[in-house]
């Protein structure tokens, strides 16, 4: 399969833009307040799992072997960290206010 040079290059450019979006979540986990840390632990694994999933995806179009595992552990990982999210969410929206 033949993909446009341009095709790399803006998927070059928005998978650096998503590890750039990493810097502020790394600077909150230092932070003291636990639910602040819990939250940004959540964001630095819903990064992670779409570098992966990007990543595996650009890399299963571009190289001739099979990279499409990548893309699957991304998938495996961003489906765990939303529904831990909602999981959350929920809890709090039932959760009375003090």
């Amino acid at each position: 399969m033949d993909i446009p040079g341009w095709f790399v290059w803006i998927a070059l450019g928005l998978a650096v833009l998503q590890a750039l979006g990493l810097i502020p979540v790394i600077r909150r986990l230092r932070g003291s307040d636990s639910a602040v840390r819990f939250k940004a632990r959540l964001d630095l694994l819903d990064g992670v799992g779409s570098l992966l999933l990007f990543g595996g995806l650009l890399l299963s179009l571009m190289v001739s072997e099979s990279w499409f595992w990548l893309a699957f552990v991304g998938f495996a990982l961003l489906a765990a960290v939303y529904a831990l999210k909602g999981v959350h969410w929920l809890r709090a929206r039932h959760r009375p206010p003090a």
